[in-house]
């Protein structure tokens, strides 16, 4: 018995019937961009987040890089202002910040919680600093509090980085409605995935909202008027009409994912495993179940070698990937650590008792 990192068909197939149909129903209506399909799919995500708008684009990079340059272009940031951002998270997080002409000041994380630290938010800030993107990493939100202590205290525009969590928090406190926008992936292994990319922006801020859909529309907010210099990233109607199926679905997925994981933490005892550390704010959505130990490689062959699948999310920081060669020298001793001791284990919403059973019996049997 195999045990998948991942089973995305099987996790589609559940919703086969009406994905087919939500997919008919947009070839028919001859409307592929800029459709109703995509408007209703925009509103019921930005109801889900507790928010007022919600814009899609192509992905969720440009869904960061659109809020950047929105606030550009409406003079809350120029080129040269600092952003802070964790230095342990998928390098797109940070390509947004190059990409748009600021300068990303990279944050040492927690060592149990991977999360940005807020003592070192506090010593990494400058005169230069104008804003912050913290990363809801691994599906476990930042401490809700800080966000309004970067804003009141520090004067911090907060981007969310809330690629990997969909439905975490609850109620008005839920990803998306914390900063002063979010940026999501609706990348197909995310816990909200379409079935090819996407990404979106939520905010309450109105103005913010339009100069984010006109950008993301050539810089159009009526057609053949082109007001800024904009971007070709929208989503597809296809790509909406299926997500607004799989929204219905989230919310019973996090409580598989979090059954799961819930298995995990009780049953997984192994000494040379360090189990993943949760926040009491968090309401943790598991997009990643992630463990740390100093056996990483062994570890990982040894589940292979039985049949489990397994992922490193990330092997190599973005201070140290060669497309961001002028950060190599950074000092972040924690990041560069975490690199060579994570482990992401299977946390497929599909699994059944049977593969999570073998998961946890191989990690309680290694012995390096």
């Amino acid at each position: 018995m195999k045990v998948p990192f991942l089973n995305l068909g099987a996790i589609n197939a559940r919703d086969e019937d009406e994905l087919i149909d939500a997919c008919k129903r947009v070839i028919k209506s001859g409307w592929y961009l800029n459709s109703e399909e995509g408007y209703d799919f925009e509103n019921a995500f930005a109801e889900y987040c507790g928010v007022r708008h919600c814009i899609c684009v192509g992905n969720g990079l440009d869904a960061l890089k659109l809020t950047l340059v929105a606030w550009k272009t409406l003079g809350k940031l120029k080129n040269g202002d600092e952003v802070l951002v964790p230095a342990n998270t998928f390098i797109a997080t940070i390509l947004a910040i190059i990409d748009t002409g600021l300068v990303p000041i990279f944050v040492e994380p927690e060592p149990h919680t991977f999360l940005i630290s807020e003592k070192a938010i506090e010593n990494a800030l400058t005169s230069k600093s104008k804003a912050i993107i913290p990363v809801h990493l691994y599906g476990q939100l930042v401490d809700i509090n800080l966000f309004q202590k970067l804003t009141d205290k520090f004067g911090l525009l907060v981007l969310e980085d809330s690629a990997q969590a969909h439905g975490a928090g609850e109620g008005e406190k839920r990803a998306g409605n914390l900063g002063h926008a979010a940026a999501f992936s609706f990348y197909p292994g995310k816990n909200l995935g379409a079935l090819g990319d996407g990404g979106a922006v939520t905010t309450n801020d109105t103005e913010l909202a339009d100069v984010i859909r006109a950008l993301g529309n050539y810089g159009s907010a009526n057609k053949y008027i082109h007001k800024y210099k904009g971007y070709n990233s929208r989503l597809d109607a296809i790509q909406t009409a299926m997500l607004k199926v799989k929204l219905q679905r989230i919310d019973t997925d996090i409580e598989l994912r979090r059954g799961i994981a819930s298995r995990y933490i009780k049953e997984i005892n192994n000494p040379l495993i360090r189990l993943p550390k949760v926040k009491k704010w968090s309401d943790h959505v598991w997009h990643l179940f992630v463990i740390k130990t100093s056996l990483r490689d062994k570890l990982q062959n040894w589940l292979a070698t039985h049949g489990v699948q397994t992922l490193i999310h990330y092997p190599i920081a973005p201070h140290k990937q060669q497309a961001l060669s002028e950060f190599s020298d950074l000092d972040l001793p924690v990041t560069v650590e975490l690199q060579s001791t994570i482990l992401s284990l299977p946390i497929d919403p599909t699994l059944n008792d049977e593969q999570i059973n073998k998961v946890v019996v191989l990690c309680n049997q290694f012995n390096g």
